[in-house]
This record gives structure tokens, C-alpha cells and sequence, in this order.
């Protein structure tokens, strides 16, 4: 283990990333003692790159997020970031007594923006994701892709330049997930955020991102990547979209045979 490790979401990362990932173990205690689920992983995020992390249930996923979210500290290695990010969850984790603004506006308020002008950030960021008007509007009024919209805003609020997402879109039917990788798309291009995206869904992480991050099964390490060079906006029924989401998914299963000979 590493005698000095480096804070996870520290901030002194150059500008040259959003987020450096520098050799990174995390062990966790089990019942046949420490677990190694992270092995060695370095991966950097460039400023407003879209990267998507792909592996198997149970490889490491959500953990290494959590530790670029600074949620927890890795075992070995270091974390660097280019300001703290912002973090969306699978689920929306709105605040039901609250209005979709006024979720919006808490964020904001963390962050220290004056009341005076919360109303109007929220505002702009409600219309930034495709629902303008639905300031008023409570939680139970909201369809779960509304909720995620809104969701999304809140995190924006945040002013990170970077977001990480954990599978937002997975409880989602297939149109609504459809329509939300477009806005996703379109907000991030918009933003220039820098995006780190898990997700176990190949085409999906095919359909978003510039780079797919392929981590092996448990002990997660990085086993491949891949430059997507599809132009964007893509369709996750695009024939390259399917062809490249073909060979990572053979690579994918590749993975899992061999973590089950172990």
C-alpha cells in the first residue's frame, strides 16, 4: 500500500484534466478478510471529454466513481480533480417536499449563490433541460424522465466542469432513455463539462461517449479502450454504433469467462 496517498477529489489537478486517476487500488474488508475490488487503475478525463466506464455487475464501477467523487478514499494511489464534481445517481434522490426549483435552487445555495438570483439560475437551467415552466412542479407530478431531467439540472447547478453519472438512465423504458442520451448529448456539448458515465449497457455507452473504458471483472482493472470516432449525434441503432458495440461486447464476454475460471 502506498505510505502517502494522495485525497480522492483533491483539487490541484493541472488543467490539462478534469480528473486524474493515478494508480488506484481499494480493498474492503470481507468475511475472508481485505477484498481487492480496484487494482492499479490510471485513467485521465481531458476537459470536456465524455468518457463511459463498461464492465460487468460487480467489477469496481460505482466504486471507482464514488472515489473520484471524493465519497471515499482508494486504498492505494491518488485522485486528482479539477474542482469537486458533481455527482447524478440511478436514482433521482429529489427531495419530494420540494418543488423541481426549488432542488435546483438548494444546490445553488450550497454553492453560495445569493438568493436574489437562485430563482433565475434555476430557471435557465430547468429550460437548459427541456423543462421550461416545471419550476412550480412537485416530484409526484414529475414522469421519471422529468425527474432525471431535473436531476440533471440540479448537478449542473452545481458548476462543476465535472459530472459523473452512475447508470442515470438505467430504470428508464427504452424511448425515455433514448431521449435523455439525446439532451444528455446535446447539454454536453453545450456545457463543454467533462462527463465520466458508468454504465453495463454497451450501446449505450457506444451511443455517448468519445471513449469507452472497459474495466475487467473483479479485481476491476482497465482491460481495453476504445476511441469512438462515430460523429455525433449518433443513434444507438446506428450500424458503427452496432459494429463497435459487437467487438466490445465480445471483449466483454472475454472478461467474464475468465474471471469464472478463477
Amino acid at each position: 500500500m502506498a505510505t502517502a496517498l494522495a485525497k480522492a477529489a483533491d483539487t490541484d489537478v493541472s488543467v490539462e484534466h478534469a480528473a486524474r486517476i493515478d494508480h488506484v487500488s481499494k480493498s474492503f474488508a470481507g468475511p475472508a478478510g481485505q477484498q481487492l475490488v480496484l487494482d492499479d487503475i490510471s485513467l485521465d478525463v481531458a476537459p470536456g471529454e465524455f468518457v463511459t466506464l463498461l464492465g460487468a455487475s460487480g467489477c469496481g464501477k460505482s466504486t471507482l466513481l464514488n472515489l473520484v467523487a471524493g465519497l471515499d478514499r482508494p486504498s492505494a494511489g491518488g485522485i486528482t480533480t479539477d474542482g469537486r464534481p458533481a455527482l447524478m445517481f440511478q436514482e433521482h434522490a429529489l427531495f419530494p417536499w420540494l418543488t423541481a426549483g426549488k432542488n435546483i435552487e438548494l444546490a445553488l445555495k450550497l454553492r453560495g449563490v445569493p438568493k436574489a438570483e437562485r430563482r433565475e439560475r434555476a430557471e435557465e437551467l430547468l429550460e437548459l433541460v427541456r423543462l421550461k415552466g416545471a419550476y412550480g412542479k412537485r416530484v409526484h407530478e414529475l414522469s421519471g424522465g422529468m425527474r432525471q431531467r431535473v436531476a440533471m439540472a440540479r448537478a449542473l447547478a452545481q458548476d462543476s466542469k465535472l459530472l459523473l453519472m452512475d447508470e442515470p438512465f438505467a430504470a428508464l423504458d427504452a424511448i425515455t432513455r433514448d431521449v435523455l442520451h439525446d439532451e444528455l448529448t446535446r447539454i454536453w456539448r453545450e456545457t463543454q463539462v467533462s462527463v465520466l458515465f458508468v454504465t453495463h449497457n454497451v450501446r449505450e455507452a457506444v451511443r455517448l461517449a468519445q471513449r469507452v473504458v472497459l474495466l475487467s471483472s473483479r479485481p476491476g482493472r482497465v482491460a481495453r479502450e476504445w476511441t469512438v470516432g462515430i460523429p455525433q449525434p449518433r443513434r444507438i441503432e446506428d450500424a458503427e454504433v452496432a459494429e463497435l458495440s459487437r467487438e466490445i461486447t465480445e471483449e466483454l464476454r472475454g472478461e467474464i469467462r475468465r474471471h469464472g475460471q478463477h
